[in-house]
């Protein structure tokens, strides 16, 4: 079998899954150095920087370089090639020794960089999924796409509220709830607050010092809320990246900013920061009314839910959060849970459409 000096994998990855990374591979086997060229177009609502970090993780022995190509797509018409050719021409200037496609017009891209043309799976038979599909059903091809982007897909869903308002209850019993669903859903994980785990650990500390202190006697410093709020992120995300189309998460950033207040009075711009920079879908308010206060030896504010309920509400409304609040009992509030993620995830995953094709498919691998 022939190997290539340097070979060339063009495509729009939008978004990349288990197709695209068969082609990438199959080249990167044959070609001494591969450069995968990604290519989107300004009217598409995934960030070219995106895509191309998502490729570049999963192909870390490949140079990957992109392109914004807001050409009109009409592969009968030889002006519209030459300058489709001159994005391609600038992204990638040095010589192509090897097109690798799956497309018919692999044989004209690959004359037109004079390079030889290699044909990989066609039929996608090795994996049968499009582009199209996923954008149009990315449940049904969840197991076809890559870590990276599970985690950019992923439906977050956040349950917050004051102490002992049953908050992680109701985060582990809708987690329960999508796991039994079973296929992609079984996946479905609750991640753990990270803030109480920090509170036990400084509680314990703080025993170690004074034997018999109690959580009364703990106090928070500045540095404390950006380490929780950064900490809780990387579980969320990290989970993200291995679980199911919903994710459900007890307590996140946003949130943080609430117990910053609560703890330490205003807020706290680094908090902030990370609170804006964070994802989520939906975000469940526990009432705390009708809830008895529990005290478990990290709780001792009681007289402060009604507060800690109010500045959620607030602070929800003023950010443009999509939330609601659940009330009563265990079993009305997890219905009232899951009827909020159905209708979350019956809304579906909104793609812009690529730009239209004539003549044929697209001059740039769409897997459709």
């Amino acid at each position: 079998m022939k190997r290539y000096r340097h070979g060339l994998v063009l495509g729009k990855f939008y978004p990349p899954h288990a197709g695209h990374h068969h082609l990438v591979r199959t080249a990167r086997d044959r070609c001494d150095r591969l450069t995968v060229l990604v290519c989107a177009a300004s009217v598409e609502s995934i960030p070219l920087d995106a895509r191309m970090a998502w490729m570049s993780e999963v192909h870390p022995d490949v140079r990957v370089v992109g392109a914004i190509d807001d050409i009109p797509v009409d592969i009968t018409d030889p002006a519209v090639w030459d300058a489709h050719m001159a994005v391609f021409r600038a992204a990638v200037p040095g010589r192509v020794d090897a097109v690798f496609t799956s497309e018919a017009y692999g044989d004209e891209l690959a004359r037109r960089f004079r390079a030889d043309s290699i044909c990989v799976d066609p039929g996608r038979t090795v994996f049968p999924v499009s582009g199209t599909a996923v954008r149009h059903d990315p449940v049904g091809c969840w197991d076809f796409l890559e870590p990276p982007v599970r985690a950019a897909l992923t439906r977050r869903v956040v349950v917050l509220g004051a102490e002992s308002t049953g908050t992680t209850t109701l985060a582990d019993a809708l987690a329960a709830h999508y796991r039994a669903r079973g296929g992609v859903w079984s996946r479905t994980a609750a991640v753990p607050e990270y803030g109480r785990e920090f509170s036990g650990r400084k509680l314990a500390a703080l025993r170690a010092e004074r034997p018999g202190a109690e959580w009364s006697d703990v106090r928070f410093d500045g540095d404390d809320f950006p380490l929780i709020a950064r900490r809780q992120t990387e579980l969320e995300n990290a989970a993200a990246r291995i679980g199911s189309p919903v994710l459900i998460c007890d307590t996140d950033a946003f949130a943080t900013t609430v117990w910053h207040e609560r703890y330490l009075g205003g807020q706290h711009e680094e908090v902030a920061r990370i609170a804006a920079a964070g994802r989520g879908d939906l975000w469940l308010l526990t009432d705390h009314e009708g809830v008895p206060f529990e005290d478990d030896g990290l709780r001792d504010g009681e007289h402060l839910r009604p507060w800690m309920t109010a500045r959620f509400a607030e602070e929800l409304t003023r950010t443009g959060r999509r939330f609601i609040t659940v009330t009563g009992p265990h079993e009305q509030r997890l219905a009232t849970a899951v009827a909020a993620v159905d209708e979350l995830l019956a809304d579906g995953w909104h793609f812009a459409d690529p730009l239209p094709t004539r003549g044929g498919d697209a001059p740039v691998p769409e897997f459709r």
